[in-house]
């Protein structure tokens, strides 16, 4: 099932032109503070000090705005040991997204150590994140931004700090979210801002993964959907056998080709990739379970590369 919804035109820019800088500031100026960056997430991470080394990997000068962006990383790193990439806010209105991987770096990131490296960048858009947007300043999308020459700040850092260890990585498992302010907000913005028409769609009821279709590892995946269902639903396909556009190629899986599309997924050379998305605004999940299936995927992720 889909949940379908329409929306107006949106509010800036003129049909069919593509935006400029006027109509970029004029959206950003629209953008408000709804939660704080500081309080929220950089304290999460400053109560996790004592086991692990916290590092600040840039800071986004976002005049009046100062964001550190931080990552943890194992205390007792070993490069003999396999590496696992958590990565969370990357679009910064995700959630449990950000929260997941702190949960899972709170929770379970102890019963992993002496057995993998652990790097866990919980929140990539702190911008976004207070302002509950998919987008950066510069109305651009971090997750399609990850490539050479990035022009989104938030994605430069990020391969900044892996590209050392890019090899190093088993896993990569990136976290995030679908919405019904996808359909709402988003997909119009992105429409408006790229000068193309709006093509109303549906947003999956439930949760599902984006592989990566150069590297599927289709066991790999289902191994992440089990664990997941014991927590929250997963999404079904819809009547063309689709999860938003793309053929669901097993129970609650789609691949992309990550690499192509700028996706975070396809920052590491890992053996294992996969990209989550939770459906929070289903009445049948809430904010704990969003949470928890976060998590659950990420101890999923990591259980089946150690096993494989």
């Amino acid at each position: 099932m889909c949940r379908m919804s329409s929306s107006p035109a949106y509010p800036i820019g003129t049909p069919g032109q593509p935006w400029g800088p006027a109509e970029v500031a004029t959206w950003r100026e629209r953008q408000r503070r709804q939660r704080s960056y500081e309080a929220e997430v950089i304290a999460a991470i400053q109560g996790l000090r004592d086991r692990f080394e916290v590092l600040e990997y840039g800071r986004l000068a976002y005049a009046p705005d100062d964001y550190p962006l931080l990552a943890l990383r194992s205390r007792d790193w070993n490069d003999a040991l396999p590496g696992v990439l958590v990565t969370g806010g990357v679009h910064g209105y995700e959630t449990s997204g950000v929260h997941g991987a702190l949960q899972f770096a709170d929770r379970h990131a102890a019963d992993y150590a002496g057995r993998v490296n652990l790097l866990v960048a919980p929140c990539i858009s702190p911008w976004g994140y207070e302002r509950i947007h998919r987008w950066n300043p510069d109305a651009l999308d971090p997750n399609r931004s990850f490539r050479a020459d990035s022009p989104a700040a938030e994605s430069a850092a990020l391969i900044r700090l892996v590209e050392p260890l890019r090899d190093a990585f088993l896993v990569h498992i990136d976290l995030h979210e679908t919405t019904d302010s996808d359909e709402s907000e988003f997909r119009p913005a992105l429409a408006a801002r790229d000068g193309k028409p709006f093509e109303p769609g549906g947003i999956p009821d439930g949760f599902y993964l984006v592989g990566d279709s150069e590297n599927p590892q289709p066991g790999f995946q289902q191994a992440i959907i089990a664990a997941v269902e014991k927590v929250t639903h997963i999404a079904p396909a819809d009547a063309n056998g689709e999860i938003i556009g793309s053929p669901v190629v097993a129970p609650g899986v789609i691949n992309y080709p990550v690499r192509k599309l700028g996706l975070c997924a396809g920052i590491t050379n890992a053996r294992y990739t996969t990209t989550t998305e939770v459906y929070p605004d289903s009445p049948r999940a809430t904010p704990r379970q969003c949470n928890d299936a976060q998590a659950a995927a990420v101890r999923a992720a990591i259980d089946y590369a150690l096993t494989a």
